[in-house]
C-alpha cells in the first residue's frame, strides 16, 4: 500500500530529529495505544509503560520504517508486541486475536428478548423492543449518559472494549482497526456489533427505554384488520 502523504512528511521530519513531529505523533496515537495495550495487560500501570517502551521503540526503528503499511499500523503492531511481553509479568498475555475468539460464542442481543422460536404465532419476534432514546439536545449526552457510556465500555470483554474505543471514540475506520490489531474484517464486525449492542443496553437500562410487546393485542388487531377487509369486499 502506498504510503499516505501526511505521512511522508511526519517520517522525514522524526527521522531528522524533529521534536515537534515526535510530540504530534505522540498526542495523535497515546490515549489509543493506552486503550489497545489495556487488552493485553491487566493494570493501565502495565498499559502506560508499555506505551512508553512503544515510543522508545519507534524511535529506534524509524529508520527502518519501510512504508508497507501506514505509520500508525506500524506503531501498534510494535505495542501489541510490546505488550504481549509485557503480560507475563503481570500474569497474563495472549495474542488479540485470541481475545476475539473469546467472544465467538456470544449472543449478540439477549436471547430473552425474544420469543421462542417455536412460538406458533411470532417466533423469534421481538418480546422486550428498544424504544426511542432521547435526542442529543434532549439530554442523550448530559454528563450523566457520558458516564454510562463510559461505565458501559469499560465493562466490556478487552476485545470489545477495544475495537468500540477505536472505532466510536478514536474515531478509526474498520481497515485501521482490522490491520492494526491484525484480525479479520469478520470478526471486527462481530465485537463492534456485541460491544454496541452492550452499550446500548446500558443506556436503554438507564432511561428505562423498552418496552414489552402484547402480542395478544397485535394478535386481536391482525383479525379485526381482516375481518374489516373481508367485509369491504362483500
Amino acid at each position: 500500500m502506498s504510503m499516505h502523504p501526511d505521512d511522508k512528511a511526519l517520517l522525514g521530519a522524526l527521522r531528522r530529529g524533529d521534536a515537534d513531529a515526535f510530540a504530534t505523533l505522540v498526542d495523535r496515537h497515546s490515549s489509543a495505544m493506552i486503550r489497545v495495550a489495556m487488552a493485553y495487560v491487566p493494570t493501565r500501570a502495565t498499559a502506560e509503560e508499555a506505551v512508553q517502551e512503544t515510543w522508545i521503540a519507534v524511535m529506534r526503528g524509524i529508520d527502518g520504517f519501510e512504508g508497507r503499511s501506514s505509520l500508525k499500523t506500524w506503531i501498534f503492531r510494535i505495542l501489541a508486541n510490546v505488550a504481549m511481553r509485557a503480560g507475563p509479568r503481570e500474569r497474563r498475555s495472549v495474542p488479540f486475536s485470541a481475545l476475539a475468539a473469546q467472544d465467538a460464542g456470544e449472543p449478540a442481543v439477549d436471547p430473552d428478548r425474544f420469543l421462542p422460536a417455536d412460538d406458533e404465532r411470532f417466533g423469534g419476534h421481538w418480546l422486550v423492543m428498544p424504544t426511542a432514546w432521547p435526542t442529543p439536545e434532549e439530554g442523550l449526552l448530559a454528563g450523566e449518559v457520558r458516564n454510562v457510556i463510559t461505565t458501559a465500555i469499560t465493562g466490556l470483554p478487552a476485545a470489545q472494549r477495544t475495537v468500540i474505543a477505536l472505532r466510536d471514540v478514536e474515531g478509526w475506520s474498520s481497515e485501521e482497526v482490522c490491520e492494526a490489531l491484525e484480525i479479520s474484517a469478520g470478526n471486527q464486525r462481530i465485537l463492534l456489533h456485541r460491544a454496541r449492542n452492550r452499550v446500548r443496553q446500558a443506556i436503554e437500562d438507564y432511561y428505562g427505554a423498552v418496552f414489552e410487546i402484547d402480542y395478544d393485542a397485535v394478535t386481536a388487531q391482525l383479525a379485526d384488520d381482516t375481518a374489516r377487509e373481508e367485509t369491504d369486499l362483500k
